[in-house]
């Protein structure tokens, strides 16, 4: 454990940790607020709950690059207020739209919302030395599965106890605490020796294939879990064991949380797009093991272990491969692939599990997911034959520079 000593020992970075994993608590339980809102507090059917959603995270998925921007031009204090306000007011309003109205303000409610993904990476490459930012983001994925462990079961305790209005209502309250708190503790999104970086790079000397390429593993990740997540609902379903989803979920939530605990303590990991190839490839499986819930458990314990450090590792290829001047735009479109992965699995695996079944749902996820490993890698050797310099002589040199970098003690 020497690895997270050493990361949490630097200043401030033990206090962005405990902020963030709050912090993201509001953004886990949104998904659950709007289903039970629509279908519980007005009555509409689950689909029509499911179109509110989509138009909240087609919001986010515009909007993350734009706050990105905001903060690469404006610093982050600026861009948090203006989110802060807004998201919290679209939640403590939510409770007295009727569903039109909620289905239109919606995507601008995902347009403007606080992007505490994004501030949490952001301020991780800045506060953090290149040779423990893989512990870090590692922290921050085990991070993430806490918070949305949390947030879900949050929602639903007050919606059940109280009413989905209160949820709502609740939520608002939650994001401007967690913004007004975000703006007191002011994370730095730029080292020390950054801060005079400030030179405007075009987009398409940085936005690379390889860069995509980053991107489109780190939506495959997210894409493969969403698929899973559906088709395990539909395979427990289907076996009468629908009672036993929550322990399911807690199961693969430890192993992810396992595999990012380890993933962070190593000092070389396997590269992003191997560990996405393995992921998808190790869901495949679970399509035998439909019949029992602890036999599925054990089946998807081996992808799950994985899911942590592929976006652990997405979010340390961003923060090197993105010039300093443009890292808030970069991790932004970083939190637009995870949103347009989720909005293309879900839907997707879920038309498979309609017409076929739910092992067909697990064996289309894993393949899905390879797919996009060997899509992206070569994105990656085509970036790397022709290079943002255009040379292939300058690239190698690069990446022999790094390589160096990183073996160093």
């Amino acid at each position: 454990m020497q690895q997270y000593r050493r990361m949490l020992g630097l200043p401030g970075v033990r206090a962005l940790m405990v902020l963030m994993l709050f912090a993201r608590i509001p953004l886990a339980a949104t998904s659950m607020v709007f289903t039970l809102l629509v279908a519980v507090g007005l009555g509409g059917s689950y689909g029509a709950a499911g179109l509110v959603g989509a138009a909240s995270l087609v919001g986010v998925a515009v909007g993350a690059p734009l706050m990105g921007h905001v903060v690469d031009r404006f610093g982050l204090r600026p861009m948090v207020l203006l989110a802060t306000l807004c998201e919290g007011g679209f939640w403590l309003s939510a409770r007295f739209m009727s569903y039109p109205v909620l289905l239109g303000t919606a995507f601008f409610g995902g347009l403007l919302a606080l992007p505490t993904m994004s501030i949490a990476r952001q301020a991780i490459a800045a506060m953090v030395p290149e040779e423990l930012r893989r512990t870090a983001f590692s922290l921050d994925s085990i991070s993430v599965e806490l918070s949305y462990m949390v947030g879900p079961a949050v929602a639903v305790l007050l919606a059940t106890q109280l009413s989905p209005q209160a949820a709502t209502t609740a939520l608002g309250c939650s994001v401007l605490v967690v913004g007004l708190l975000i703006v007191a503790f002011n994370p730095r999104v730029r080292a020390d020796h950054e801060r005079a970086d400030t030179e405007r790079i075009p987009r398409k000397e940085w936005l690379t294939p390889r860069f995509i390429g980053v991107l489109l593993v780190g939506g495959g990740a997210v894409f493969v879990l969403a698929g899973t997540d559906v088709t395990m609902v539909a395979a427990l379903r289907e076996s009468g064991q629908l009672d036993w989803t929550g322990l399911l979920v807690i199961v693969i939530c430890t192993a992810s949380a396992a595999g990012g605990l380890v993933h962070g303590a190593v000092r070389r990991s396997l590269p992003q797009v191997v560990l996405m190839g393995l992921m998808g490839l190790l869901t495949i499986p679970a399509a035998f093991f439909i019949g029992e819930w602890w036999l599925l458990a054990l089946a998807l314990v081996p992808s799950s272990a994985l899911c942590a450090p592929t976006i652990a590792t997405t979010g340390e290829e961003v923060a090197r491969l993105a010039p300093v001047s443009m890292r808030g735009a970069a991790t932004g479109l970083q939190s637009s692939a995870f949103t347009l992965g989720a909005s293309l699995g879900a839907p997707t695996i879920g038309f498979v599990v309609d017409h076929t079944s739910p092992a067909w749902g697990f064996a289309a996820a894993g393949v899905g997911g390879v797919l996009v490993a060997v899509v992206a890698a070569l994105a990656g050797r085509s970036s790397r034959r022709t290079g943002p310099l255009g040379t292939a002589d300058s690239v190698e040199a690069a990446d022999g520079q790094h390589q160096a970098e990183v073996a160093k003690p």
